[in-house]
């Protein structure tokens, strides 16, 4: 199975994951103790990786590189794909192979795919509560840059698998004006028009009150975010900002908060909760010997 990300390594994740969770270079490193002590060489195991929990999943082909770099010649059978819906006790792979290849493999396999999967069905339930009774089907959720340092292109892409869009990548790809900006620069349409004299194609502006609003614009923001607006509030801003530039709600957002904002007429949501805090999917492998 192929799985290419644009700037992400998959053969250097592989290798360095294993690399840590074996110790190399450390004194001692460089090996699975209990597999080589309690398992012999050529035993070999038969798998199902599982899901105890209703998930959306997502880092399957990763499982599968952690597996086949140490086990080249394991069988994989494939019986989910990355963005399904499956409930509880869905059987999602088959492995088969080298017992120590395979289990010095396995935590690293299920760790990615349980952290990958539990973004993916939390992205989901905040995109279900967002669009429904009383939400707005229109409005996109977003993920921010509140993830874990490596793993960056991982989680953004578990986000998709969920239903998101992702904001911007990084530091590079677009300016964000946020509070902190705004103090050294002096003021929001300062800020903003630094960052457009210097040729910044995409300028998004964070404004907190209402009156911030107009001196963005006219300083040539292409994208307000409304940052820890109530609902009403929301309105008022989507209403000033009358379509002019796409907006975007921040801060505040929980799953029973996220419909009410998005009624309000916002084009987009975003949730840093979404890489920050999703709590791991419950995924199981049992191995037994062939």
């Amino acid at each position: 199975m192929t799985f290419k990300l644009p700037g992400f390594d998959l053969a250097k994740f592989v290798r360095e994951t294993l690399a840590e969770d074996l110790g190399e270079g450390l004194p001692g490193g460089g090996r699975d103790v209990t597999s080589e002590s309690v398992i012999p060489a050529d035993a070999r195991f038969a798998g199902v990786m599982d899901s105890r929990d209703a998930i959306v999943a997502a880092g399957l082909p990763l499982a599968q590189a952690f597996f086949r770099h140490l086990e080249p010649d394991c069988t994989i059978e494939t019986l989910a794909a990355d963005g399904d819906k499956v409930p509880a006790g869905t059987d999602l792979m088959r492995i088969a192979g080298n017992a120590r290849a395979l289990l010095t493999a396995e935590r690293s396999a299920l760790n990615i795919v349980q952290h990958l999967s539990g973004i993916a069905t939390l992205t989901h339930a905040y995109v279900t509560a967002m669009r429904g009774p009383g939400g707005n089907p229109a409005c996109t959720l977003l993920d921010t840059r509140k993830t874990i340092p490596g793993l960056r292109f991982l989680e953004k892409y578990a986000t998709r698998q969920g239903g998101a869009q992702n904001h911007r990548m990084g530091l590079w790809d677009a300016a964000m004006i946020k509070d902190n900006h705004v103090a050294v620069a002096g003021s929001v349409g300062e800020a903003v028009r630094r960052a457009r004299d210097a040729g910044v194609t995409k300028i998004i502006c964070e404004v907190d009150h209402l009156d911030q609003i107009e001196p963005a614009l006219a300083a040539g923001a292409h994208h307000l975010l409304l940052d820890n607006m109530d609902p009403a509030t929301l309105a008022q801003a989507v209403a000033l900002i009358a379509g002019r530039v796409p907006t975007e709600a921040s801060g505040g957002v929980n799953l029973d908060t996220i419909a009410a904002k998005a009624a309000s007429g916002v084009d987009y949501i975003s949730v840093g909760r979404l890489t920050q805090s999703a709590p791991a999917a419950d995924i199981g492998l049992d191995f037994k010997p062939l």
